[in-house]
């Protein structure tokens, strides 16, 4: 339990740099940081099928239709309406209803879950999600007001909130669906996983690239396709984000996934939430407030008590 923990921290930690590229290049459109961010995710995977090509080998048709479908809507999809909705309305917007994501999955999880086995008790589950919506209520009443406090049309805000909600409904899905075929397939290995999707993913970032340099209106008519303005900045970015953001996050995520219920991993997602904030208060500079604070204390506190819950009732499976 302890590494299962562990290993959904760090891949919250490098799935909080998915909020930084669009921050940190403004001036790329979000199909640009799509697709160049799986095209990396893609090329990386291709040298490490060498060492799982045994394993990728006794995939069937339905298994890599399963990874594609992940990448599709999991990866792209997910991406492409998280980034535009950065790039509309700012990182705030975004990270209020991501935010949501440690209790929307851990109630859709445990109602997914039949009455024995992996479900937890709903009255055992009821407090540490209270607490989490707390944290996440402090955390956006915080990022709502610096929303309010700064430049853009609302029309903007409006097409912003929508798109980071369909972020969320595709960041509700892939998880589940993901944590299904993990559990599945036992005898299948994280990394052979992480690795397939990664290699399901090549094929449509490359698709979604050639789209752009055929309709480059996609992206502006000035825009200097087909590496931007800062190419170098842009390949260290997109390479950065593959490797670890991707493909290690995703190896970490389902590594954790088979150690834990899904109920209590809905809820370990949180530290994507935590990570996006460090991340953009390092990128802002400043210190954060103390409402923030005290939203980042209830979530600890709420995951703290959901391991509590899950350790009692023995929903744990054994490393």
């Amino acid at each position: 339990m302890f590494l299962g923990v562990l290993l959904a921290l760090a891949a919250g930690l490098m799935w909080g740099l998915v909020f930084v590229g669009p921050v940190w290049l403004p001036d790329y459109p979000a199909v640009l940081h799509t697709a160049g961010r799986y095209l990396a995710f893609g090329v990386i995977a291709l040298p490490l099928a060498w060492f799982d090509r045994c394993e990728l080998a006794g995939l069937r048709r339905v298994d890599w239709w399963m990874a594609l479908k992940l990448a599709a809507i999991g990866n792209l999809l997910y991406y492409f309406c998280l980034a535009s909705a950065i790039q509309l309305a700012g990182a705030p917007l975004p990270t209020m209803i991501i935010g949501c994501l440690p209790l929307v999955i851990a109630i859709c999880a445990n109602l997914r879950q039949p009455a024995t086995g992996r479900r937890l008790p709903w009255a055992r589950l009821a407090p540490p999600l209270v607490l989490l919506a707390a944290g996440i209520a402090c955390v956006q009443q915080v990022e709502w007001q610096a929303l309010r406090a700064g430049p853009g049309g609302s029309g903007q805000v409006v097409y912003g909130m929508l798109l980071a909600t369909a972020a969320l409904i595709c960041w509700t899905w892939y998880p589940l669906r993901n944590a299904d075929w993990l559990l599945a397939h036992p005898e299948r290995r994280a990394r052979a996983w992480a690795t397939a999707q990664g290699l399901a993913t090549l094929p449509l970032a490359i698709l979604a690239y050639l789209l752009i340099l055929l309709f480059p209106a996609t992206v502006g008519a000035d825009f200097a396709l087909p590496w931007g303005p800062r190419p170098l900045a842009f390949f260290g970015l997109m390479l950065a984000i593959g490797l670890f953001a991707s493909w290690l996050g995703t190896l970490c995520w389902n590594a954790a996934s088979r150690r834990l219920p899904a109920a209590l991993v809905g809820q370990l997602i949180v530290f994507e939430t935590l990570a996006a904030l460090l991340y953009a208060y390092l990128l802002r500079a400043s210190w954060p407030p103390l409402l923030t604070w005290i939203g980042i204390a209830l979530l600890l506190l709420g995951v703290s008590w959901g391991l509590r819950v899950s350790r009692a009732a023995g929903t744990v499976e054994p490393v």
